[in-house]
């Protein structure tokens, strides 16, 4: 219940934020690298792993940062097991836009 509340709050969050930069006048474009992706672009495919893996069962999504650029998605922080940080990259590969996908997700030492 938790997970889905925060889940919705998120997507309502990302949602204003790509409603109101999408307003914008300025004539000049932004692009931000050579492969033509804009930084709106790689807002959007970060919420949307976000999203992903908040909605997934199999993976704390709380402890996972999610950051975008041209489409690489690089995932860090602290994950339970091999399997976790697994699940985390696979589902992250499938979200639309996504073209490589980064890990340096650490397992704490018991």
């Amino acid at each position: 219940m938790f997970r889905s509340m925060i889940s919705i709050a998120f997507a309502l969050a990302v949602a204003f934020f790509i409603v109101s930069c999408g307003g914008s006048t300025a004539s000049a474009p932004r692009s931000s690298g050579a492969a033509g992706m804009s930084t709106s672009d790689d807002a959007t495919i970060t919420a949307r792993v976000k999203t992903v893996l908040l909605n997934d069962t199999q993976v704390n999504a709380t402890r996972i940062d999610v950051t975008t650029s041209n489409g690489v998605v690089t995932m860090s922080g602290v994950v339970k097991s091999k399997a976790e940080e697994e699940r985390a990259i696979q589902l992250a590969r499938q979200v639309s836009g996504v073209r490589d996908v980064k890990s340096t997700l650490t397992i704490p030492q018991l």
